[in-house]
């Protein structure tokens, strides 16, 4: 029977349908059951199927003469560059079921990769970063999310992951609304009542947003020569970059000016590291020693796997030694789950330490998303 005829078809989406449902199964209830074997056996699995019903894929596949008879392991399996997200289809859906789509962040020069989703994948995608988000973040805090509403901006996979939040706590805002030229602009005047009203009220707050977006709301807070006083439990959660859109600040430099301003100590600024081809995020974990703030290390959840490539030798660069990320997210089930992005990191036991951009990968950040 031909590929394209209505039976083949009805079997795909049944095998990659159970696939997504036996691990969204997993991630809602038993997160810990996946441990590295049960890890190592979906993997396997999950790549037999990407290559059977994922044609773009295959043919990368079959290029590099891996094919699921000759991958025994899951490091071995293919990893595809972000960048071919741009260029090809890396989707097992078919055109006709696409229900979504994620486009990745960059300048609005710039080609972005395209992600395609499915009601299943959305599913097995929002019950991924549920379930990690609640391991950083009190889900009894009000959220104030500086971006536009999913309407605004359907195609961030940033958005979507802070209007999944939004669905499961029981207050919270956006506050950002797109420019002409597909910036990001906040209301600031609707942000600084919340603020006060919680440190006022004592009233807990989480505040998310793109690195850019708090370099211009601590800026607007600094012409006012505002400062607030968060009360303890509040968080910040900050993600993405500048990319050409502002000035840039170093990492250190932006959590003191959020501490300045908003009374929260860099322990309680929780980074985050994800993307529109992964279905999954990693958070950093702050290394203290006393008062004393060490290191900033992400974790990815334990249905993903971070891999840390010296780019010389193509291997896995030892504990300490810098090289491109690459992850390997079970939750990517119906496009690829074979990631190597254009970042650089340096291998921190079972997490890593961002660097920064491969040099010459092109700029992008959440912050520049068009809508």
């Amino acid at each position: 029977m031909a590929e394209n005829q209505p039976g083949n078809k009805y079997r795909m989406n049944i095998e990659l349908a159970n696939f997504a449902a036996r691990l969204r199964a997993l991630i809602s209830h038993r997160p810990s059951a996946i441990g590295h074997r049960p890890f190592a056996e979906l993997a396997r699995e999950l790549f037999g199927l990407q290559f059977k019903h994922n044609p773009v894929y295959r043919k990368i596949c079959d290029s590099r003469n891996l094919t699921p008879k000759t991958v025994e392991h899951w490091a071995q399996v293919p990893f595809v560059p972000t960048a071919a997200f741009k260029e090809l289809e890396l989707s097992s859906i078919p055109h006709g079921e696409r229900t979504a789509v994620f486009h990745s962040s960059g300048t609005t020069e710039q080609k972005p990769s395209r992600h395609f989703h499915c009601p299943e994948s959305l599913a097995l995608y929002e019950a991924s970063l549920w379930q990690w988000f609640q391991t950083r973040f009190s889900v009894q805090n009000e959220c104030l999310f500086l971006t536009p509403s999913p309407s605004a901006a359907p195609r961030s996979s940033l958005v979507r992951m802070f209007e999944t939040v939004r669905s499961h706590v029981k207050n919270a805002g956006f506050f950002g609304a797109p420019a002409e030229d597909g910036a990001w602009l906040i209301d600031f005047d609707s942000v600084v009542r919340k603020l006060k009203r919680a440190s006022d009220n004592a009233t807990p707050l989480t505040i998310l947003g793109t690195a850019f977006s708090f370099v211009h709301l601590l800026d607007f807070l600094a012409e006012m020569d505002a400062r607030f006083e968060l009360p303890k439990d509040s968080r910040v959660m900050e993600t993405g970059g500048y990319k050409n859109r502002s000035r840039t600040m170093p990492k250190d430099e932006l959590h003191a000016f959020i501490t300045d301003r908003l009374g929260l100590p860099a322990r309680d600024i929780i980074c985050e590291y994800g993307m529109s081809e992964l279905s999954s995020q990693a958070y950093d974990v702050v290394s203290e020693t006393g008062a004393s703030l060490v290191a900033r290390h992400f974790h990815f959840p334990p249905w993903a796997r971070v891999q840390i490539i010296s780019p010389e030798t193509g291997c896995e660069a030892a504990e300490g030694e810098t090289g491109l990320i690459r992850i390997f997210d079970l939750a990517n089930v119906y496009s690829v789950a074979a990631i190597q992005t254009e970042d650089l990191g340096v291998r921190r036991g079972d997490g890593f330490e961002l660097v920064g951009r491969a040099q010459l990968a092109e700029p992008r950040g959440c912050s520049l998303m068009t809508a």
